[in-house]
């Protein structure tokens, strides 16, 4: 719609308890373009910060003049002085005229030295020797994932780097022997930033079966002195799980990726990857990575709802805190979209997570990231916490940014199971039915602000509804070119919000079944200005579109 509804009046339903909320447009930090530009050569993928000894901030990231996985694709890093919103020249870790090197991730020691780990593709496969050809014949594609994994280190904060590169141990395992090549080659990426715990390092990468992106499964390296050891000849490295196979569980199918991995208690781990079944995967460790639990589509808690993600990063961190966060998307798409990408990555979201009785348990998630063009996305994300404050990192593979997260948005995520005060915030307009002077059916509606301009309304109702008959309505309110908004009931057992301004509307429902004749319910219109999305609560949950894959979204966006 080209403007909001300017409502005259609303009509509520009797038993029905009505709050309106309302939100001036701002500055919206969830905007992806309201962060700082992160530089690159053109392509940009894995913007990874941490902070260097130094108090400077030392990004790694992939990037390349071409596109993803062309030839040039090199790894790099910048430094900012000024909380990221300027950036040095790019600082080469490989050269852009070397083999193929990609997916860097940054560890920080405590004595100051940052390792920078990547894939490498240093038997220069397909573009020289023959035992190294693409298979099928094919040209010189997608060389990013093939080769080594190396790394390089630097003693003085990302400015250099060690002239030499070193290489981690993989021996092929049986995934490997399948592959194109037997073995020869092996294809790896990783996304998982190193984490440390029990002064032991380790970080998590996927392993395929196959070229290009099949047969995925889950493996970490650990090492237990690179913290402290400054020879890298002498920095040990195991990699697990024991065994011989990583992590995968075949009947959620070929892809399985992006293993990423955080320490709980003592030695336990939790690992989530990506699938496209519509959601993500999760497993446990309690011996350090060595054994895992079998896979299981992630849930918010044990025997839970399942979360909903596509084909897309699922990112854990665990903050200084000891708290945890999870990013990811919240729909259930399975095919491809947006131009032939993986899924959709556009919104973002962002849960925060407890352990209890050693399993997570994860919140009802906010948005966290946004872009206004509606088919592209941002990804790779990463957390960086300084001074107490938290800051996120993403990429559209063409642009990266940065910019802080409020940190109040974050303590409401870690307390949302505790917090039971009405939110009053905003509050424009709070009443009940059976309030109402005699003889009277309606009150003056609060103006709403502008949605073209980022602004917003919550419209929450407390319901006791005898029968869900559809197109019921339960709230009504309209202007002489009837504009305005509507809650009804839908054939499909839900509520559902329909606002315009006389032209053009828009809509949503909640997820069908949540809604019981004879049953006391909570349901809150959450329509936001800022991403255009249209999110619905019923009885405290955000609805997702549930298990169906008729309904991969529980959410909806709106163009003004």
């Amino acid at each position: 719609m080209r403007r909001p509804a300017i409502a005259r009046a609303f009509r509520p339903i009797p038993g029905a308890l009505l709050c309106a909320a309302l939100a001036c447009a701002a500055a919206d930090w969830r905007e992806f373009s309201a962060g700082f530009t992160i530089p690159s050569e053109g392509y940009c993928d894995q913007p990874y910060v941490i902070k260097t000894a130094d108090g400077n901030w030392l990004c790694t990231l992939t990037t390349g003049r071409g596109q993803e996985g062309s030839r040039g694709q090199h790894v790099a890093a910048a430094i900012s002085a000024d909380e990221g919103r300027t950036w040095s020249p790019l600082i080469d870790i490989e050269p852009a005229g070397g083999p193929e090197a990609s997916w860097v991730v940054p560890l920080l020691t405590p004595y100051g030295r940052v390792y920078a780990f990547y894939d490498y593709n240093g038997d220069d496969v397909g573009h020289g020797d023959a035992r190294f050809a693409m298979p099928d014949g094919k040209a010189a594609y997608r060389a990013d994932m093939l080769g080594w994994y190396c790394y390089r280190f630097s003693d003085d904060h990302g400015r250099t780097w060690s002239p030499a590169r070193y290489r981690l141990p993989m021996p092929p395992a049986p995934c490997d022997l399948g592959n194109q090549w037997n073995g020869r080659v092996q294809v790896f990426w990783g996304i998982d930033k190193p984490k440390t715990a029990g002064g032991a390092a380790f970080f998590g990468f996927t392993r395929l079966g196959r070229w290009m992106l099949e047969n995925g499964e889950g493996w970490l390296y650990r090492s237990a002195n690179v913290l402290a050891e400054r020879d890298p000849g002498r920095i040990a490295w195991e990699l697990l799980p024991a065994g011989g196979r990583g992590i995968r569980e075949e009947r959620f199918g070929s892809v399985q990726e992006e293993h990423n991995m955080v320490p709980l208690d003592g030695n336990a781990m939790y690992c989530v990857y990506r699938t496209e079944m519509g959601h993500p995967c999760h497993s446990y460790s309690a011996d350090g990575g060595r054994t895992w639990t079998q896979p299981e589509p992630m849930t918010y808690a044990p025997g839970g709802r399942v979360v909903r993600n596509p084909r897309a990063c699922p990112k854990l961190w665990k903050t200084a805190a000891g708290r945890f966060l999870f990013w990811f998307h919240n729909n259930g798409e399975r095919t491809f979209n947006q131009g032939g990408r993986y899924g959709n990555r556009n919104v973002a979201w962002i849960a925060g997570g407890k352990v209890i009785d050693g399993r997570m348990r994860w919140s009802q998630p906010e948005i966290v990231r946004y872009v206004s063009h509606p088919l592209r996305g941002c990804s790779y994300p990463d957390l960086l916490e300084d001074g107490g404050r938290c800051f996120i990192a993403s990429t559209q593979k063409t642009e990266a940014r940065i910019g802080e997260i409020p940190a109040d948005l974050l303590e409401g995520l870690w307390r949302q199971d505790e917090i039971a005060e009405k939110a009053r915030g905003g509050l424009a307009l709070e009443a009940a039915a059976e309030d109402l002077p005699d003889g009277e059916a309606s009150l003056p509606m609060p103006r709403l602000p502008r949605l073209d301009e980022g602004g917003g309304a919550t419209i929450e109702l407390r319901l006791h509804l005898d029968d869900l008959a559809p197109d019921a309505p339960l709230l009504t309110s309209h202007d002489a070119a009837r504009g305005g908004i509507t809650v009804r009931t839908t054939p499909r057992g839900a509520a559902a919000i329909e606002i315009g301004d006389g032209i053009a509307s828009s809509g949503w429902e909640c997820d069908p079944g949540l809604l019981r004749p004879g049953a006391d319910h909570h349901v809150v219109f959450i329509v936001d200005g800022g991403p255009k999305v249209i999110a619905v609560v019923v009885d405290g949950i955000l609805c997702d579109g549930g298990s169906s894959d008729t309904r991969r979204y529980g959410w909806g966006r709106f163009l003004i």
